[in-house]
């Protein structure tokens, strides 16, 4: 192994420090910089490596342009019963997306949902964090986030023009752990194309397109065609349905909330962007004994999991798993063993740090 795709193991609370020394460095208060700290980390435990510490470069560059306000004052602009709109004031998107969540689940205490739009942020990380903020409070939840930068090429098109456009939903149960669905709607995280660009391997035919449109496995090309197929890959193999889920997040994270712009904008790399402020977010919180009281509704959750756990396997050596399952054994195993960081990126992280004046702190 080449010493820039060997790999070394930090702690989960090393990475959160370092990252909070980073935003702290930059300007971000003490409150914020911590929550953004915590989400990054945690996606980084529970295997979700393309929205955890390895983000911190591109957001230093997104600072640079000047599309990330360190000194932000997010403010709900609109606000009802079961309703509210908070600007972020182009904050970064984790603190902001936690108070939205937050607003939405003491919405849905009293109303029996809450719903919560934002608008003017930035890439808020994994939206898997925040649907799982809403399941540990009790409540059903679900996230959602348009991409500003176009990503997903719409069924039949060569264009990039939406997003990836994730969706994340948690319900809790009462013996088993939250169910966690977290999903791109394209067949692949851009993020996770860059990855495997920094650990030197060919990504799978099928996930990205070069800049003509046609299917590549080079991570390189593709990430910097910025070029994805939604959910399904082939119209053949249901792409429209994946197509119609981006939109379906666009509209409701994007045009609901007012943070839609028409592609056409190019960021300093001339990549397209939407707007470099425009980005919005989703948030619903459901309180599950509005319908079913005591705990009725986590208990028939228990027992649709275990009855899923039990469907006979084609493999035994593969048991059917539902959707948090993985993520729930990668953060036991990360939370004792570290987080696998490629030295790539930890080279990455270093030039950040320094530029900052940060202490270094993984090792």
């Amino acid at each position: 192994m080449s010493d820039a795709t060997a790999i070394r193991h930090i702690p989960g609370d090393a990475i959160r420090d370092q990252i909070e020394a980073v935003l702290t460095a930059w300007g971000v208060a003490a409150e914020p910089a911590a929550t953004a700290a915590e989400a990054l980390a945690d996606a980084d435990l529970h295997g979700v490596d393309s929205h955890g510490v390895g983000l911190v470069p591109m957001y230093d560059q997104r600072r640079g342009q000047g599309r990330i306000n360190v000194s932000a004052q997010p403010k709900v602009v609109r606000e009802k019963a079961a309703v509210a709109l908070i600007d972020a004031d182009r904050s970064l998107g984790h603190p902001v997306s936690v108070q939205a969540m937050q607003l939405a689940c003491d919405k849905a205490r009293d109303a029996g949902v809450g719903l919560v739009g934002v608008r003017n942020s930035n890439h808020f990380g994994a939206a898997g964090y925040y649907s799982r903020q809403a399941a540990k409070a009790g409540m059903i939840g679900l996230a959602m986030t348009h991409a500003p930068g176009s990503a997903i090429v719409p069924t039949f098109g060569r264009d990039a023009a939406l997003g990836t456009n994730p969706i994340a939903f948690a319900a809790p149960a009462r013996a088993n752990p939250p169910f966690a669905l977290d999903m791109a709607t394209s067949t692949v995280a851009l993020n996770k194309v860059r990855n495997y660009y920094r650990r030197g391997n060919e990504i799978p035919l099928g996930w990205a397109m070069d800049a003509e449109g046609r299917p590549t496995t080079d991570p390189k090309v593709g990430y910097e065609a910025r070029r994805v197929a939604p959910v399904g890959g082939t119209r053949d193999l249901g792409s429209h349905k994946g197509y119609g889920l981006a939109m379906m997040v666009e509209i409701l994270c994007a045009v609901l909330t007012g943070a839609w712009a028409e592609p056409g904008e190019s960021d300093a790399e001339g990549r397209p962007v939407k707007s470099a402020t425009q980005t919005g977010h989703f948030f619903l919180a459901i309180d599950p004994n509005r319908l079913r009281g005591g705990e009725a509704f986590g208990e028939d959750l228990d027992r649709m999991i275990d009855m899923l756990h039990a469907t006979p396997p084609v493999d035994p050596a593969r048991p059917v798993l539902v959707a948090g399952d993985p993520e729930y054994a990668t953060y036991a195993e990360r939370s004792a063993t570290g987080v696998p960081l490629p030295e790539t990126l930890l080279g990455e992280l270093r030039d950040v740090v320094s530029r900052c004046n940060a202490p270094w702190l993984l090792g």
